[in-house]
């Protein structure tokens, strides 16, 4: 049984991962004229997957339990796969604070298949929290998104990227029982790169066409928000509830916003400042405990 208290290297971890998810809505959009949607993902995962090994055996740590390979085998294909193919499709054609938005959609599917299929429940200050923050991410998105005028195909394709998203977590907490997170992870990540390898030659053909610049952007997808990300979100994941780690991810739009700002020089207004704050209200909120009625005293009953 998960204690309510999360433990602060959790904590920590979980932070971690929200900055490198966030950067990677950044680097997305960024490599996304030079490399197709399919072979970035692949990139990455490749990159990734090379040094999440180079870990693996530093740290001396082999294959995971059998028991352990059904939850990551599925959240190989559905997470780090296909989440990764839609995501990048979504953000050719969508912004990265649209696409931000449509994703945080996820945390709120994953509390619910948690409450449903781990039986995590639906503690209402969990529930608060997800209502709050998807209202904040909501409002990010469309401060961000040209007044609401997207593609919907994007729209549709991040809405796919939530769900695996979503369906990926569920499907890895049960296996962190039984691995490691840094062999979850790895695994993983492996998986996600076998499931990628039909666009093997596409990935060929972009590295050749795309400048030096943009092929260490996939790099970086591969080194930080994927294996140093990702493995802080298992380790993260491993210390407390499906529900609650998706609900930190709600902070994600808000670091988006400061790194379009110091990268891609794009101001944030006011609209999109009052939903940062309402997605890091409803993380406080979803985080929160509530207060303990101190127990009643006994009446002393005087003796005539």
């Amino acid at each position: 049984m998960t204690s309510d208290r999360v433990p602060r290297t959790a904590v920590a971890a979980a932070s971690v991962t929200v900055v490198f998810w966030a950067s990677a809505f950044v680097g997305i959009r960024a490599a996304a004229p030079h490399f197709s949607p399919g072979s970035l993902a692949l990139g990455r995962l490749l990159s990734g997957s090379a040094v999440l090994l180079v870990f693996l055996a530093v740290r001396r740590q082999g294959l995971p339990p059998r028991a352990a390979w059904p939850g990551i085998a599925v959240s190989g294909v559905l997470w780090f796969g296909l989440y990764m193919v839609a995501l990048n499709w979504g953000e050719e054609l969508v912004d990265a604070g649209t696409a931000a938005m449509v994703v945080n959609v996820g945390p709120a599917l994953m509390a619910l298949l948690a409450g449903w299929l781990l039986h995590e429940g639906f503690p209402p200050r969990l529930l608060a929290g997800i209502a709050v923050s998807f209202a904040g991410a909501v409002v990010v998105g469309l401060s961000m998104s040209g007044g609401g005028r997207s593609s919907v195909l994007g729209v549709v394709l991040c809405l796919v990227a939530a769900v695996t998203y979503a369906s990926g977590v569920v499907a890895q907490k049960p296996a962190l029982k039984h691995a490691s997170a840094l062999q979850a992870t790895t695994f993983g990540c492996l998986i996600g790169a076998v499931a990628c390898l039909p666009f093997a030659g596409q990935l060929v053909r972009d590295l050749a066409d795309a400048p030096i610049s943009a092929t260490l952007n996939v790099v970086y997808l591969g080194v930080f928000p994927t294996a140093v990300a990702f493995t802080t979100w298992a380790y993260a994941l491993a210390r407390t509830t499906a529900g609650k780690m998706g609900s930190t991810t709600y902070a994600v739009p808000v670091v988006v916003i400061g790194l379009s700002w110091l990268i891609l020089d794009e101001v944030p207004g006011l609209l999109a400042v009052g939903g940062g704050a309402l997605c890091l209200a409803g993380v406080a909120v979803s985080r929160s405990r509530p207060r303990r009625r101190p127990a009643p005293q006994p009446v002393m009953r005087s003796h005539q």
